[in-house]
């Protein structure tokens, strides 16, 4: 089984995004030439990336014109989009998944290839943390702190991780990666 990685930038409360949807300014804080390349190599080694309906839409309205390298892989990476709601997925190497989406990550984890990733997407990554199926959480931890803000963990979901990792970055970011551990949640 190939493994299935979330990735996401979170603040020091713990928040992927401000009170709004997309609201990620405190992104900026640590974006640079030391994240980018980490971005680039994290997609270098995958050829899927897992979204929800919310995150698959502002990824898709951004990517789609955006330029460089990181866009480039975006743009050609096969992505998967799990939604109930949504029409049709016209990002380019997109595929629409309108069932549960815990059986078809089951199925794509089984498939020969690279890493899979899931980019935001707390809804999809509760639902899958919930039935294991996620293999890493790599969490790069900002320091700031919101006040207020989507939660990238639910509430009623407790875990128990081991950390197997940290990289501290010179922005200030530091990358946690971390494993669920073995045994009762």
């Amino acid at each position: 089984m190939r493994p299935l990685i979330m990735w996401n930038l979170v603040t020091l409360d713990g928040f992927f995004e401000g009170a709004k949807s997309w609201d990620l300014a405190f992104h900026e804080t640590v974006w640079g030439d030391e994240l980018e390349r980490i971005s680039i190599d994290q997609l270098r080694g995958a050829d899927c990336l897992l979204f929800g309906r919310t995150t698959y839409e502002g990824m898709a309205a951004y990517w789609a014109k955006a330029t460089g390298t990181v866009a480039e892989l975006m743009n050609g990476i096969r992505k998967v989009v799990f939604s109930r709601t949504l029409a049709r997925a016209d990002w380019n190497n997109t595929r629409l998944v309108a069932g549960p989406a815990e059986e078809e990550v089951s199925r794509i984890k089984g498939e020969p290839g690279k890493d899979i990733l899931i980019f935001g997407s707390a809804n999809l990554t509760d639902s899958l943390s919930r039935r294991g199926l996620i293999d890493e959480y790599r969490i790069g931890l900002v320091p700031v702190v919101l006040g207020v803000g989507n939660p990238l963990f639910k509430a009623g979901n407790p875990m128990q991780l081991h950390l197997a990792q940290t990289t501290p970055l010179e922005s200030g970011c530091t990358i946690l990666r971390l494993h669920p551990r073995e045994g009762p949640r």
